[in-house]
């Protein structure tokens, strides 16, 4: 620690029984180490240490990966706005052009953090898929804001919802293809999820196929696929081009549910915290300001660019602002639009969350035993990193690591018993 640092550190504390205050500095910091010394710290005091100790960010250069979708939001503005600069960092994007990319970059550390779906970290960390490595939710990016698409020929044959698609395909025998995104991720969980709560499998009643974000509508123009589950705004796309309509939002599946993070291996957490906090900060300022509508027609533009989403500003903006339309005629603002920070409530990595996606990967097969659901959780997702992040920039922090929410089907997860929950329902593996 430094000088300038030792001196704020001693002006915000009293400690008379002792007679020096190298001394003092010796036992406090054998005690509670640097975090938390820091701890004793008034908040605007610690801002200012951050930057000029030994706090300051390990690294200068992150490399932070992204998939072209509306919700890499929060780490392109974090950049392009340098609010990454603030905190000491420079964030150096990279576009990558399929999850599996995404993962592979992390794994081997050409990636220190990416934007990237909550079920893909829990496949790494699990083995599944892949190699396995331990991996790090520094927090969640978003809620909400993903659907699922069918395509024009079902919509003529009278397929625009969850009952007549179950009565299409019990009436035409013939292989229906259906795609998402990586076979770990939110989007793989979402359709399944959906198709099983209209008594359709997934893994046996259609044909499953895993297909990068960005080629979807063009996947299904040429007759690839008569259905998908992605991220905006290639929903919004299928309509713009007049080839899909909306089926059901994942809103609709799980109100406020969590997508995306910014993920990362363990070994960047714990070799590089001060940068983890830095690009954790960067990012929730980023959050906040994405989450002002006023701002939206504003970030829509910037990542509507070539470099990020290629994507017409409207396409993207529309259900940005949660304005939609389903590509059937019907219109609506919907109030569980993507949300990016929610005063926090967005960001926080609720250990349920990860347990959640454990649950679904049991449920289908992917998990051949159950998991120290808790437990994993807890190695994952990196609570008490977050709160240290969040309380610097003023976000609110949640009193509860677990969250209960009501899904499409009518059950009800809370996380009090993960195994029983993975092993309820009627449709699985």
């Amino acid at each position: 620690m430094d000088k300038s640092k030792q001196e704020i550190v001693i002006a915000s504390a009293t400690a008379p029984e002792l007679n020096s205050r190298r001394e003092f500095m010796k036992q406090t910091g054998a005690v509670l180490g640097a975090a938390g010394i820091m701890s004793m710290v008034p908040m605007g005091t610690r801002a200012a240490a951050w930057a000029a100790g030994s706090d300051a960010p390990e690294l200068k250069t992150v490399n932070v990966g992204f998939i072209p979708l509306t919700d890499c939001a929060s780490v392109i503005l974090a950049s392009v706005m340098k609010f990454d600069e603030k905190y000491g960092i420079k964030i150096n994007l990279s576009k990558e052009a399929s999850w599996a990319a995404v993962r592979d970059k992390l794994v081997n550390g050409e990636l220190h953090a990416a934007h990237v779906l909550y079920g893909l970290i829990y496949g790494v960390q699990l083995g599944i898929g892949g190699q396995k490595k331990d991996m790090s939710i520094m927090m969640t990016l978003n809620n909400n804001g993903q659907a699922i698409t069918l395509s024009n020929q079902l919509k003529d044959k009278g397929a625009t919802t969850g009952p007549t698609l179950k009565k299409l395909l019990d009436s035409e025998k013939r292989d229906y293809t259906f795609a998402q995104t990586f076979p770990t991720g939110t989007h793989a969980m979402w359709l399944n999820y959906w198709l099983a709560s209209q008594d359709i499998n997934p893994l046996t009643d259609v044909k499953n196929i895993t297909v990068p974000p960005p080629q979807m509508v063009a996947n299904m123009r040429v007759g690839n696929m008569d259905g998908f589950c992605v991220g905006e705004p290639w929903n919004n796309r299928a309509i713009y081009d007049k080839i899909g309509f909306t089926a059901v939002t994942t809103q609709d599946i799980w109100k406020d549910h969590p997508e995306k993070v910014l993920g990362s291996t363990a070994e960047f957490t714990q070799k590089y915290p001060n940068t983890a906090r830095a690009l954790m900060m960067a990012v929730l300022e980023a959050s906040k300001y994405i989450d002002d509508m006023a701002n939206r027609r504003k970030v829509a533009e910037i990542i509507a660019d070539k470099s990020y989403v290629n994507c017409p500003v409207d396409v993207i903006d529309q259900r940005l602002e949660g304005k939609y339309e389903d590509g059937l005629g019907k219109k609506w603002n919907d109030p569980n639009y993507m949300k990016f920070c929610n005063n926090g409530a967005v960001n926080f990595p609720y250990l349920s969350d990860g347990m959640w996606f454990m649950t679904q990967h049991k449920r289908w097969g992917l998990l051949k035993e159950d998991p120290d659901y808790l437990g994993v959780a807890k190695k994952v997702n990196q609570v008490e990193l977050y709160k240290q992040a969040a309380s610097q920039v003023k976000v609110a922090i949640p009193k509860d690591v677990m969250r209960t929410s009501k899904l499409i089907d009518g059950t009800v997860w809370d996380g009090k018993d993960p195994k029983k929950y993975a092993a309820s329902f009627k449709i699985k593996a």
